[in-house]
């Protein structure tokens, strides 16, 4: 039996490889770590000194969070933008690029390019503003969806991997009398769940950590999303839910493990969404960009 023969110089490579690796994972998940441990300690916990365990454990951060109103309308907001701004970027670009991917739509290499111009310039903040106050959509969660309802990027990418679907499949279907909507919703969708995911998952990030246009176009406090009211609390410093809090958890909290515990608030849930489409990020990101 031969023996196996390791090359010094792939090893050296693994053991940079790996050290670099770990060096990544430790600065990715010390602040993660750290702000955790903080929001569950009680204020009279120091933090001069590193710590990833807290020494003492309270929940009073997080109910003080939970009792603030506008964290509350905040987070619902949030919500509401990122389900509805999802669904609505997925219907929207599917069905452009499906008809981008046929060899036989007219003028298609002109409108694919017209398209890719629109990733170098757009309509600027002003020209925006006045359009999404002319159209009264000042206040509504339609301004904070419809701007960014496509993505030049994500629609050159959604159609290189229907292009990449054979095309004997959509054939046959026509050949047994199917239509290009019965089609697109029986066979396409059902075999487009990577890019689908990689998709949902791109927009679910952006509009649910998306701020500014909510604090262009939202001029009530109850209007606004979760990101704009930590914003206010982790940057801006107004701490007023500290002030209606009753004593016994005055004396558990201060204004860092408040901030801490907001910070938290707004992270947890989108980081809870990764593990469940990984699998299916990965290979729409490979499929979808593999072909021109």
């Amino acid at each position: 039996m031969r023996k196996l023969r390791i090359h010094p110089g792939g090893l050296l490579f693994d053991i940079v490889n790996m050290g670099m690796m770990l060096l990544l994972c430790v600065t990715t998940l010390y602040p993660f770590l750290y702000l955790l441990t903080m929001s569950l300690s009680p204020s009279d916990v120091s933090f001069i000194t590193i710590k990833i365990w807290p020494e003492k454990f309270t929940w009073a951060n997080y109910q003080m969070v939970f009792e603030h109103d506008f964290i509350r309308s905040g987070f619902v907001n949030a919500v509401i933008r990122t389900v509805l701004g999802t669904l609505i970027t997925l219907v929207v670009t599917v069905s452009a690029a499906y008809v981008l991917a046929k060899p036989y739509f007219p003028h298609r290499k002109f409108w694919t390019q017209l398209i890719v111009l629109t990733m170098f310039f757009s309509g600027g903040l002003i020209p925006t503003y006045l359009m999404i106050k002319g159209l009264n959509l000042m206040n509504t969660v339609w301004a904070l969806v419809l701007p960014s309802m496509v993505s030049a990027f994500q629609l050159i990418v959604t159609r290189n991997f229907l292009q990449s679907l054979p095309a004997e499949l959509e054939e046959s279907a026509k050949i047994d009398g199917a239509n290009d909507i019965y089609i697109l919703w029986k066979i396409v969708i059902p075999l487009s769940m990577p890019i689908l995911v990689t998709l949902g998952l791109w927009n679910i990030v952006f509009h649910w950590n998306q701020w500014f246009d909510s604090m262009l176009y939202m001029t009530r406090p109850e209007n606004e999303v979760l990101q704009v009211v930590m914003r206010r609390i982790v940057l801006d410093g107004e701490m007023d839910m500290l002030s209606t809090a009753v004593p016994e958890m005055q004396r558990q909290v201060n204004t860092e493990t408040l901030k801490a515990a907001t910070i938290m608030f707004t992270t947890i849930p989108i980081v809870l969404i990764y593990p469940f489409v990984q699998k299916y990020f990965i290979k729409g990101m490979l499929v979808g960009a593999v072909k021109g």
